[in-house]
């Protein structure tokens, strides 16, 4: 007789389905199928399917290694996929260079942030899309900075700051709203949270929070499962290049972290199964 699978991965079936309950009629923005990347003989990704549906948050987590940078690379038009497809809005899609990304409604905040520090935060928001390159209409570009800003209830002083002043959180709710400038319907944010203290991570977060409010698919890597658990709707699991699970945000830590590392049993659960069985071991002895 067959068996139907570990408990781990009945209970990630019942997830799935229940997902898929809650979004039927609803068509994604993005849709991933079958995405594998091949850096000559290595493969970085193999048969990478995600959907992002409209007010989603998707959180990829991974070991290093696992391939988020290079699956966002691709959604990002810097690298070309080897095989598979995509689809934004029902339409198959092809990126070659980062602007057909742009251009198509996906937007990028890489974990660098690509700011200039000796440049206001108007000119780092509309850097490389000056209303006119000859004569720079400055006064929309400070009325449409502070639109933004304020979109995101975003806590920056003034908008004509270098950005060399602001703290690591208003940096990344610059590069964040730099990102929605062009109304896209998909924002990435690559470790949005990484080296930021507890004050400027929250918030991030509620700038997440604020874009998914929006109507936006989110996709966030993130290593900080508390940020991932405060956030996500969905938590998509790499490993290796290759899918290897997707949760809803409140699994416990042992499916994600089973997930991650490859393995049910793990150093931490091992190590919570031997508190357990010493714990055992004391109250029969009493």
């Amino acid at each position: 007789m067959a068996s139907d699978g570990s408990p781990q991965e009945q209970v990630q079936k019942q997830s799935n389905q229940t997902e898929l309950d809650s979004k039927e009629g609803i068509q994604p923005i993005l849709s991933l199928r079958n995405v594998s990347k091949n850096f000559g003989a290595v493969a970085a990704l193999t048969n990478i399917d995600l959907d992002v549906y409209p007010g989603e948050v998707v959180a990829l987590v991974g070991d290093n290694g696992a391939g988020k940078s290079t699956l966002i690379k691709i959604l990002a038009g810097a690298h070309a996929l080897s095989s598979g497809a995509i689809a934004f809005e029902g339409k198959d899609v092809e990126f070659k260079k980062p602007s057909d990304a742009l251009e198509l409604g996906i937007a990028t905040v890489f974990q660098d942030l690509a700011l200039c520090e000796n440049l206001d935060v108007v000119a780092n928001i509309f850097l490389g899309q000056e209303r006119n390159s000859l004569n720079l209409d400055e006064t929309e570009m400070e009325v449409r900075s502070w639109q933004l800003l304020n979109e995101l209830a975003a806590r920056i002083p003034s908008v004509r700051d270098v950005v060399a002043s602001l703290s690591g959180g208003q940096r990344q709710t610059v590069a964040i709203a730099r990102s929605l400038l062009l109304d896209p319907k998909i924002v990435m944010l690559d470790e949005p949270t990484a080296a930021l203290g507890v004050a400027q991570t929250a918030e991030v977060l509620n700038l997440v929070e604020r874009i998914k409010a929006k109507g936006l698919g989110v996709i966030m890597i993130s290593h900080n499962m508390q940020d991932v658990r405060a956030v996500a709707d969905i938590v998509v699991v790499l490993r290796l290049g290759q899918n290897n699970g997707v949760f809803r945000a409140d699994a416990s830590n042992e499916e994600l972290i089973g997930a991650i590392t490859g393995a049910t049993d793990n150093a931490a659960m091992e190590r919570a199964n031997r508190m357990d069985n010493a714990s055992t071991a004391v109250e029969e002895k009493v």
